[in-house]
């Protein structure tokens, strides 16, 4: 029997998922980050990988035969030459970078990704301005970095990693104004996600029982990853991701580009076949890119708003309990933008956008009633503009997320979408990064 294991790196912890042959889940693992843990935050990912890898049972790491990791999108670092992280990782929502937005501009084409104050290339212009970046030789993402680890070759991203880096994903190659900002540093090498990098390093693979000839695959970002675990197939079906943030992606016809909103698209390398689903239409099956046949997009867009603000206000246990006090069938009166900070990046790209969090009613119930209803707000506001700039018609939401457990919060947003909320076939993001690793032997 052989077995594949995706890990996925969100932002409240690690997570591992084990499938067999027939995408049944044979195992799951946590690693949790403990908030002290954001000070060291290499010596964290390097912990929890390793934890991950540990706590599967042996028996199944002995068959495993192939890895892939996701990341968070953007969630950057410098390295040297044997790979030693330079500085501290920049993470996904880091907006220091916004300085060097204007110097961007003169070169980039307009509306680019990559034109967002939390983006990877500007993260990476604002590096190069620091002292330490003449130690450093590559610039890699977290997911990157992480597989390295295990398969020992540096400078290897892939393409769903590497569009907020500027990477062409229609043209599958550098794009030639990159040149121009004259950045003295390796860029990624960038390969189609579940593609095979590598095997495990000869040390890994002694200490932790895994087979010699076990694969590392080019991983994906999270969304992603949640977007092929949650069953969405066809064009016009979308998964919302609500985790400590808000990801909305929708399956398209038509690639959609468009900075000033925060909007990308990604190209969809959709799996051949879930094997405990139906067979997909031959025009969503995986294809080399190579070919030149035409791909699907997964257009969409990431806010800042979501499960993290609540979780300031209440704790899981009081989420559940007030949750069941909300009749979601009514509108909240209450019109608020939930953030932590001052800042958004989708449907409003303003790294200033300030958090609208008052008036605060006495009731917890109705103070709850508004966040839930103002979140739904913006994901309804966050597809309509989709659609908008060209994106096929919205039929249906699939929710992954720690959100999707939370039905009152799904009844809000159906009334608020006017379309089907369904809970995905599976919300995590690593079961659709061990669905990533598990085409590996088949190309």
């Amino acid at each position: 029997m052989n077995f594949y294991l995706g890990i996925d790196f969100g932002t409240s912890g690690a997570r591992g998922v084990v499938i067999d042959e027939k995408s049944c889940i044979q195992a799951s693992v946590r690693y949790p980050f403990e908030m002290s843990d954001s000070s060291d935050l290499i010596t964290v990912w390097r912990t929890a990988l390793f934890s991950v890898l540990e706590q599967i049972p042996r028996q199944l790491r002995e068959e495993i035969r192939a890895i892939a990791i996701n990341g968070t999108s953007s969630t950057v670092l410098l390295c040297d030459e044997l790979g030693n992280p330079v500085g501290v990782p920049l993470l996904y929502n880091d907006a220091r970078g916004v300085v060097m937005m204007e110097q961007l501009r003169n070169i980039v084409p307009p509306n680019h990704t990559v034109l967002s104050a939390t983006s990877s290339l500007v993260k990476l212009l604002w590096m190069s301005q620091l002292p330490s970046f003449a130690q450093a030789s590559y610039f890699v993402h977290q997911a990157d970095w992480l597989a390295f680890l295990l398969h020992g070759q540096l400078g290897i991203s892939d393409y769903h990693n590497a569009l907020k880096l500027g990477y062409d994903v229609e043209e599958l190659r550098y794009p030639e104004w990159m040149e121009r900002l004259q950045i003295k540093i390796h860029l990624p090498k960038v390969i189609t996600p579940g593609n095979p990098i590598g095997e495990v390093r000869t040390e890994i693979a002694t200490h932790f029982g895994l087979r010699r000839d076990c694969l590392v695959c080019a991983g994906t970002t999270d969304s992603i990853a949640a977007f092929i675990a949650s069953g969405a197939q066809l064009p016009g079906e979308a998964v919302t991701s609500l985790g400590s943030t808000l990801v909305l992606k929708l399956l398209s016809h038509k690639r959609v580009e468009d900075a000033t909103y925060g909007v990308y698209s990604h190209r969809f390398p959709q799996l051949a076949n879930h094997h405990n689903q139906p067979p997909l239409p031959d025009s969503l099956c995986f294809s080399d890119p190579m070919t030149g046949e035409s791909p699907l997009w997964l257009v969409g867009g990431a806010s800042n708003t979501g499960g993290a603000v609540l979780r300031k206000f209440f704790t899981d246990d009081e989420l559940k309990s007030l949750s069941r006090e909300i009749d979601g069938s009514k509108a909240s009166e209450l019109d608020y933008y939930p953030l932590l900070k001052a800042g958004d990046r989708f449907p409003i790209n303003d790294p200033n956008l300030a958090p609208r969090l008052e008036p605060r009613p006495d009731n917890s119930v109705e103070f709850l009633h508004g966040l839930l209803e103002s979140i739904a707000r913006i994901e309804a506001r966050g597809y309509a503009l989709l659609q908008e700039l060209g994106a096929d018609r919205l039929k249906c939401v699939y929710t992954a997320g720690g959100g999707a457990a939370n039905p009152t919060w799904t009844t809000i947003r159906a009334r608020r979408l006017q379309i089907p909320v369904i809970q995905s076939l599976n919300t995590e993001a690593a079961y659709g990064t061990a669905l990533l690793a598990s085409r590996s032997l088949n190309l």
